[in-house]
């Protein structure tokens, strides 16, 4: 063994070991995480690791994904140079020369290609950071111009420098005749061909030495950086949860138990998976609708803060003591905040751009059980909901003989078991908002009008719970959910219409928690099979609205996919295309309200409606159609701040319901 293939091993091994117990210190902490099954489907998630990692879907959907896509997969298909490169310092006979020509030749040519277009990726990386940084690459502790991110991307670049160097020092040597094959090189070694001999020598041997240092370097630090999510991403899109995370897990109300997340190692370990899986491009950031506004809460924020305090407790959390750095507080780095975590509209935004899958929204509401059920410690507007929930069933504490006022001069029936094919659940804010109950009265003449079997539930019905579970209050929601399943069971319910996306999500997803499914349909799908199985008679392309401009609902669009049937709607109706917003479908911009946040007060920032009106507003319409009863409150109390009462505001049936004939 020559002196160079010694030294090479030595180092080569040192940087292994280092890697290796880097990563399994890394690994050793998420094990310290709750159980959670996410094992099953093994080829589901064959497929879903396949199109989001591999395949890089959610990566592109942006144009600087594209440079990052280049990245991803030159590091992929470089793995087999670089591991050749290693093999070869250890064991000089391998190579990938020896391999018969018409394989090596293509090879070779392929390696430069790739190497190239790394090399301009990573130069147009280093542009955008200095010279354009988007403002969502940055938060309080993370920044576009940090050392970290261009020591790494430093790496990246000097591996291809030598990889190049050191080819074109071999082919201006006469060592390989590939100019055909290394057209980069070959152009390199033009200019380096007057060197002498030991010049040449030299070159080689230095670039060789600067692309193993390099890249064992880069193997020492990408445990410790946050450029660990290459190793991690790839298994987190694996992981992914395999419905949508509309839901939330179950408690297990005894005595002794622990609720929701007040310390570090009381997260999954798909939740601390998820820390270390990050990559930091602050995409979840740039469409939050609390961080748009300047809300307390950055989700990208929130996944660092669980990575640092899970590294700052790490010791003592191993030794079985309590962690010395709180989870939630005031501390700086690795706390969150209170006011961050009530800041959430759990809209779903950071997880529908997310190119890693990183759940954000489950983790904050975790955080607000903690909070809620273990130290009662939440914004004082939520108290008179929980007691106004839990005792009239209703946020506003309402009698609840008052749910069947909307009826008067209306022919609406109680629901008949054995009889009414189909419930009609009012909902609260249906029930007992004044807007929203000529809403409900719209959507009663539209079933009557078709001829459909339905009825309400009168002054039995109970709120859905949607308000409770998002903000954090798991035990009444659990006592009011099996109180209405309870009810369903009796009468034989079994096909509900909701007139809200809220109680149509805890309906559909929640509820099967508790061992019953039920055929659930939101107004709008129901309208729209109306309309397609022509049970309405419509007066044709009459459109009284003007120019229509549509909004999707968080818990309708992104929470639960329905978007096609309100288009589809409108354009039944009016006889053109509603207008789209900028920001439409699975990138639709909350209205502010979700997660509870219709009953709180918007103390930090701008509010979020002003900011999704003024939007629409760009759009000069005469009418804003919604489909959900928080987005309609929303909607009207911006036209209002912003005094553009000659907008007008309409839920979908309204549009519906005018064209009836």
């Amino acid at each position: 063994m020559n002196e160079n293939v010694l030294i090479f091993s030595l180092l080569f091994a040192a940087s292994i070991i280092i890697f290796l117990w880097n990563c399994y210190k890394r690994f050793r902490l998420i094990a310290l995480g709750k159980p959670e099954d996410r094992f099953s489907h093994f080829i589901k998630r064959i497929g879903y690791m396949l199109i989001y990692a591999f395949g890089q879907k959610k990566v592109v959907s942006r144009v600087f994904g594209l440079n990052h896509f280049v990245i991803f997969w030159s590091f992929i298909i470089l793995l087999i140079a670089n591991g050749e490169f290693l093999l070869n310092g250890l064991f000089p006979s391998i190579s990938l020369s020896k391999l018969p020509e018409n394989i090596y030749q293509p090879l070779s040519f392929i390696f430069e290609i790739i190497s190239l277009l790394t090399l301009i990726s990573i130069s147009i990386a280093f542009i955008r950071r200095i010279f354009f940084p988007p403002a969502y690459l940055s938060t309080q502790y993370v920044k576009a111009k940090s050392f970290e991110a261009f020591l790494i991307l430093s790496f990246i670049g000097l591996l291809m420098i030598a990889f190049f160097g050191m080819h074109a020092a071999e082919i201006a040597l006469g060592y390989k005749l590939a100019a055909n094959y290394n057209p980069i090189s070959s152009l390199i070694a033009q200019t380096i061909i007057g060197v002498s001999s030991s010049g040449l020598e030299f070159l080689k041997i230095f670039f060789w030495w600067l692309h193993a240092i390099v890249l064992l370097l880069f193997l020492i630090v990408l445990p410790l950086s946050k450029h660990m999510h290459i190793i991690t991403s790839v298994p987190n899109c694996y992981f992914k949860s395999i419905e949508k995370p509309n839901t939330q897990p179950r408690e297990d109300f005894k005595i002794g138990n622990t609720f929701g997340v007040g310390r570090i190692d009381l997260f999954t370990w798909k939740d601390l998976f998820d820390s270390f899986s990050c990559t930091e491009c602050g995409r979840c950031q740039d469409v939050c609708p609390a961080t748009s506004t300047d809300k307390p809460l950055n989700p990208r924020q929130i996944i660092h803060d669980i990575k640092i305090n899970l590294i700052e407790n790490s010791l003592i959390l191993k030794e079985g003591k309590p962690p010395k750095q709180p989870l939630i507080g005031e501390l700086g780095e690795g706390c969150i905040t209170e006011d961050a975590i009530w800041s959430c509209t759990t809209c779903g935004s950071c997880m529908e751009v997310c190119p890693v899958l990183i759940e954000h929204m489950p983790k904050i509401i975790k955080l607000r059980r903690h909070l809620v059920e273990m130290e009662a410690k939440f914004p004082n507007e939520l108290l008179n909901l929980f007691e106004n929930t839990e005792q009239r069933s209703n946020p506003w504490g309402i009698a609840p003989a008052e749910r069947t006022k909307w009826t008067i001069g209306q022919d609406v029936k109680q629901f008949e078991p054995g009889k009414t094919e189909y419930l009609f659940y009012v909902g609260c804010a249906g029930a007992f908002d004044s807007r929203n109950k000529q809403v409900t009265t719209m959507i009663a003449s539209i079933l009557n009008a078709a001829g459909i079997s339905w009825g309400i539930l009168g002054k039995e019905e109970k709120c859905c719970g949607d308000s409770l579970r998002r903000l954090g209050n798991e035990y009444i929601f659990e006592k009011m959910t099996i109180e209405n399943i309870k009810l369903f069971k009796e009468k034989g319910i079994i096909k509900i219409i909701t007139q809200c996306p809220h109680c149509y999500n805890v309906f559909k997803n929640d509820y099967r928690q508790y061992d019953i499914n039920l055929e659930v349909a939101h107004h709008t799908e129901f309208i729209n099979l109306l309309l397609k199985e022509e049970k309405l008679k419509i007066k044709q392309n009459e459109n009284d609205f003007g120019k229509i401009v549509f909004h999707d609902s968080c818990y309708l669009g992104r929470h639960n996919d329905i978007y096609e049937e309100p288009r589809q709607i409108i354009n039944n109706i009016t006889g053109d295309s509603p207008v789209e917003l900028k920001r439409n479908l699975q990138n639709s911009f909350c209205c502010g309200a979700g997660g509870g946040r219709m009953w709180m007060e918007e103390s930090h920032g701008a509010r979020i409606n002003l900011n999704r009106v003024k939007e629409a507003l760009a759009q000069n319409p005469n009418t804003l159609c919604v489909a959900c009863p928080y987005c309609l409150t929303m909607f009207e109390d911006g036209l209002k701040d912003e005094k553009a009462e000659n907008v007008k505001v309409k839920d979908i049936a309204e549009i519906v319901a005018s064209n009836l004939r």
